[in-house]
């Protein structure tokens, strides 16, 4: 009964990260592509997409929770019951693996994007300076 809550929290966490990975590639795609602009953004792109896989699936399923779902021994006496495994509990480690997943691609999320507006002021302060620049210069005399 154990394996079988871990590989459906497993299912449950890995279908809510590409879930989520799915609806986050095109503003993934196009934040790469404006700050990177070179052909390296879809690289980027597809490691934020595998990131986003990773950390959903070691957020969303809790290996250490479900533990105790296991009959702990302790020289070959049982020290604590395992907990038991109803319906209720079911839906409620389910329920618990999706939102774990959600937390934890959030807060890549959060940094990845707080990063990528850093990096777009740095990159549109550069382009301002460049357009001023071109509009200081004389223009070209065999015109």
């Amino acid at each position: 009964m154990f394996l079988l809550l871990l590989f459906a929290t497993f299912a449950v966490a890995l279908g809510v990260a590409f879930a989520v990975m799915w609806l986050f590639t095109k503003p993934i795609d196009r934040v790469l592509q404006r700050i990177i602009a070179d052909e390296i953004s879809a690289a980027w792109s597809k490691y934020m997409k595998f990131a986003i896989l990773v950390v959903g699936v070691s957020t969303g399923v809790p290996v250490h929770d479900l533990e105790r779902y296991v009959s702990a021994t302790l020289g070959g006496r049982e020290v604590q019951p395992a907990a038991s495994l109803g319906f209720d509990r079911w839906i409620f480690e389910l329920y618990r693996a999706a939102i774990e997943t959600l937390q934890g691609i959030a807060w890549m999320l959060l940094v990845f994007f707080a990063f990528a507006l850093i990096a777009y002021v740095i990159v549109r302060i550069g382009e301002m300076r460049g357009e001023a620049r071109t509009m200081g210069k004389p223009s070209d005399p065999q015109n």
